[in-house]
């Protein structure tokens, strides 16, 4: 199959393009400086040339978003709208990468795909609206959450670069998600396109829920078998201690027992990590 990947220069394009061999897919990868999902014209181009559609296109610059509320729903509501509509058109398969961000964190239990959204941000708003349009189009939305991937930028990078430099971290443990390795929603993603029958919204996370000082310190504990590191200690802090831009859920675990019952795997994302690592600090191709 011949697979239209937008956002191909990110960190889940690439992974995307990496993967794409392994389940026998041809791969035409494009970034904005090719490809400006908000353009009807440019995107009925690609889309007639290509037989299904994988959106990895977004503004993901979460805090940047609340300053920048126009671009953020330009790409991820408009932008996700003209692509929907197109693949609708032309009768392609469209997959839409979404978020955990979409949840107010206020849950108790995993999220399922019918759970009602109420994003506290205006990332999470401009993605829930993309997802809309999507839907309305016939799309599937796949939601995903603490996505990190090679050549990031991802958390993990951000955690092995402070580090290098610093003896204490600072993280805050009051947050709970699922880290999700781009090369397992990869997989997962070209599984789905193989699937007659899709439900308009699937929830994919690799395995095991943890909090952003849980991740932290095995990002240091995985990364220091391969490089020297100055950092001795990770404190844990509530959010309230680390204030940001934009609010975070507290609680976006995603349930992902709908994907799963399709037969599509959810490895640990320990195992994603300690690949990372191997490939970006330990010689590993």
């Amino acid at each position: 199959m011949n697979v239209l990947v937008t956002g191909g220069c990110g960190q889940l394009g690439r992974a995307l393009v990496r993967r794409a061999d392994t389940h026998g897919h041809a791969v035409t990868a494009v970034d904005i400086d090719k490809l400006d999902i908000c353009d009807p014209a440019q995107v009925d181009a690609y889309v007639t040339r290509s037989e299904a559609v994988i959106n990895a296109a977004a503004y993901t610059a979460v805090d940047k978003a609340e300053a920048e509320p126009e671009r953020a729903f330009a790409v991820n509501r408009d932008g996700a709208g003209v692509l929907a509509r197109a693949c609708a058109e032309h009768r392609r398969r469209l997959l839409h990468v979404s978020t955990d961000y979409v949840f107010d964190g206020a849950g108790t239990r995993p999220y399922r795909e019918d759970d009602p959204i109420a994003p506290i941000g205006v990332y999470g708003a401009s993605k829930a609206a993309g997802d809309a349009l999507v839907h309305a189009a016939g799309g599937t939305v796949v939601r995903t959450s603490w996505l990190f991937g090679q050549g990031g930028p991802s958390f993990v990078h951000t955690i092995v670069r402070l580090a290098k430099e610093r003896p204490a971290l600072r993280v805050v443990a009051d947050q709970h998600g699922r880290p999700t390795w781009t090369d397992h929603l990869a997989d997962a993603l070209y599984r789905l396109l193989a699937v007659r029958d899709l439900a308009p919204t699937y929830h994919y996370a690799s395995e095991g829920a943890t909090t952003w000082h849980g991740f932290a310190t095995a990002i240091v504990e995985v990364a220091r078998t391969k490089i020297a590191l100055a950092c001795e200690r990770i404190d844990a802090i509530t959010t309230a201690g680390y204030p940001t831009a934009a609010r975070r859920p507290a609680y976006s675990i995603l349930d992902t027992e709908r994907i799963a019952g399709l037969g599509i795997a959810m490895p640990p994302w320990r195992l994603g990590l300690e690949e990372l690592i191997a490939r970006e600090m330990g010689g590993s191709t």
